[in-house]
């Protein structure tokens, strides 16, 4: 339909954005106090007191940072606790914390290098509204290139067709315009090309240009554009929080938050331009960073992202130290946080029977749920003496994973669930090494299910 509009009526996809929201403009003289490197907010950058929320996150230390997973090989799993103390952040259990990511070093570098930008990657920038009342300038300045890149707007998701096809008018040389062009304007071809090996906005500059985008970007590597910087900042959405849900109870941990991540790593497919490549999440893979940074480890350098193993291609690297080092202060990493509320609770009557699924990370939450039932549990036995728990309700969680030696996350926590009258079902595998799903444990486990949906009423 949109294709027959556009012959009868005349207008072009994406036309809207060729024009730019904002005016950028190079300052000289900056008081370098005033500069935003990456900080969220003036309190952050002015160092006052005031609430933390989204425009305002905390800088939590990290107390504990561990890998859950014992198998290495291609996949990780960190646990995180954030130290909350006197930040006045307060949580439930099921609410989710937010994280702050950073930008991964090697896609700000590449950026950098296709915009021309990567010698004035420090110059102090203004960045003024042309309507005010139709865009506000979507994060704090002066700032810099470099810093826009990092912290501000996400550069590390898939290009859009839109801003494709906006940026083909700047193409270095006509056989790039053609191409960058075809991939703006031709949904198949964008898919096939971009979208199917996941290519970033970065990666797409290059591609266009012939170079190869499989190697350490740098001025001599990466083909310079001339796109204004007022486009990328109009035409690139801002860089959002990672919501994760907290596995912890504050009834236990009070004065922390915890995070259990799978870090996300998987391989994308190929296009007739590119190879399979490694694709690594944002959010995730930033505190696999900080996890290692707090234990004295590096990832390894950088190698060409073809088809290499996982255990030969490294991980992201970010700038976990933060604006002017706040991040990094005695050996000790802190994070941006902050707390979003959730209606996921467990019911205020024990009596009630709680069944839940969790299979992998999914047990996040249920693990804040445990040390909320736990933290209860003592206190009525404490109050009521060794018969307080009878009435209680059933309390199930059928979890699995694929083996018991690799990745059962939290393994000690059985010992907590049996004092809250709780059955703990996982078998990663069957006796002659077939698989068993979270559905074979729930129907093994069927008459019991139907007696406390069809009896109880209430689950």
């Amino acid at each position: 339909m949109w294709e027959e509009f556009s012959r009868v009526m005349g207008v072009r996809e994406g036309a809207g954005g060729d024009s730019a929201d904002f005016t950028v403009t190079e300052l000289n003289n900056v008081d370098s106090n005033k500069v935003y490197l990456g900080e969220l907010s003036a309190r952050a950058l002015n160092k006052t007191k005031g609430i933390h929320d989204t425009k305002n996150p905390f800088p939590a230390p990290i107390q504990t940072a561990r890998e859950l997973f014992t198998d290495l090989h291609d996949r990780n799993c960190v646990h995180v606790e954030f130290n909350v103390e006197g930040s006045g952040l307060t949580y439930q259990h099921g609410d989710h914390v937010g994280i702050w990511p950073s930008n991964p070093d090697i896609e700000v570098a590449r950026l950098l290098c296709a915009l021309g930008l990567y010698d004035k990657r420090d110059t102090v920038i203004g960045i003024e509204s042309l309507d005010p009342a139709l865009a506000k300038v979507p994060f704090p300045v002066p700032t810099t290139y470099a810093t826009v890149l990092r912290h501000y707007i996400d550069i590390s998701t898939v290009a859009g067709r839109q801003i494709l096809n906006i940026l083909a008018r700047f193409s270095p040389n006509p056989v790039a315009a053609s191409e960058l062009s075809k991939i703006g304007s031709d949904k198949e071809y964008y898919s096939l090309v971009v979208g199917k090996p996941c290519l970033k906005l970065g990666e797409v500059l290059q591609l266009v240009t012939g170079d190869d985008i499989s190697g350490v970007p740098s001025t001599s590597t990466v083909t310079p554009w001339n796109i204004p910087f007022d486009v990328i900042v109009s035409a690139v959405p801002r860089l959002q929080a990672r919501y994760y849900s907290i596995s912890s109870s504050p009834k236990i941990h009070p004065q922390s938050i915890h995070v259990t991540c799978v870090v996300l790593k998987y391989q994308s497919e190929s296009s007739p331009k590119t190879n399979a490549k490694w694709v690594f999440g944002v959010g995730s893979n930033y505190l696999l960073d900080l996890r290692m940074a707090t234990h004295g480890e590096k990832a390894p350098p950088m190698v060409a992202n073809g088809d290499a193993k996982p255990a030969s291609v490294s991980n992201p690297t970010y700038a976990i130290a933060g604006p002017r080092n706040a991040y990094a202060v005695d050996s000790i990493y802190k994070a941006p946080i902050h707390v979003r509320r959730s209606t996921f609770r467990l019911p205020t009557n024990p009596k009630i029977p709680i069944l839940m699924v969790g299979p992998g990370t999914g047990v996040a939450p249920f693990r804040g749920f445990v040390q909320e039932r736990v933290a209860l549990a003592r206190k009525a036995l404490e109050k009521n003496g060794p018969d307080a728990l009878e009435t209680w309700g059933q309390f199930l969680l059928y979890y699995g994973c694929r083996a018991e030696n690799e990745d059962f996350l939290y393994k000690r926590t059985q010992g907590q669930i049996r004092l809250t009258h709780c059955v703990f079902s996982i078998w990663p595998r069957k006796p002659d090494g077939s698989k068993i799903y979270v559905q074979d444990l729930m129907w093994e486990d069927r008459e019991n299910i139907a007696k406390i949906v069809g009896e109880q009423k209430e689950v």
